[in-house]
């Protein structure tokens, strides 16, 4: 009988890595991005400039993700403060009002470099079965 942890492809989780069954290697990293429409022109360009610079630093056999999380939330106000008018009207204006909250994840995976390369075709489509032999 085959178990459900040997159809899955991650073989353990050591020392905040990932390994795979097929060897690679992934870390994780959760990344602090600016708010959307924050950054002028010339930031902007400086920080599309970055990510292409550190993409391109990356040894060969390496993959990339970006992974982009939204959930909903509601602002919730703090009315124990003592404020001004304006910043009281603030308050009782955005309470309760909902809001997408951004989390952002960067996973970087070392493939071995021996490894043939891997298509979903192959894998998937063409397989006899799903399970491994």
């Amino acid at each position: 009988m085959v178990e459900a942890r040997d159809m899955l492809p991650l073989q353990k989780v050591e020392k905040g890595c990932i390994l795979s069954m097929a060897g690679d290697v992934t870390v994780g990293f959760k990344v602090l991005l600016p708010e959307i429409f924050s950054l002028s022109d010339s930031d902007y360009g400086r920080f599309h400039a970055a990510w292409v610079r550190a993409i391109r630093v990356l040894p060969q056999h390496s993959v990339l993700h970006k992974q982009d999380w939204f959930l909903e939330d509601s602002f919730r106000a703090d009315f124990s403060q003592e404020r001004s008018f304006l910043s009281a009207s603030s308050e009782r204006f955005f309470n309760e009002r909902p809001f997408l909250e951004h989390s952002c994840y960067l996973y970087l995976t070392k493939k071995p470099s021996g490894r043939k390369l891997s298509s979903s075709l192959l894998s998937n489509v063409l397989r006899t079965s799903i399970v491994p032999r």
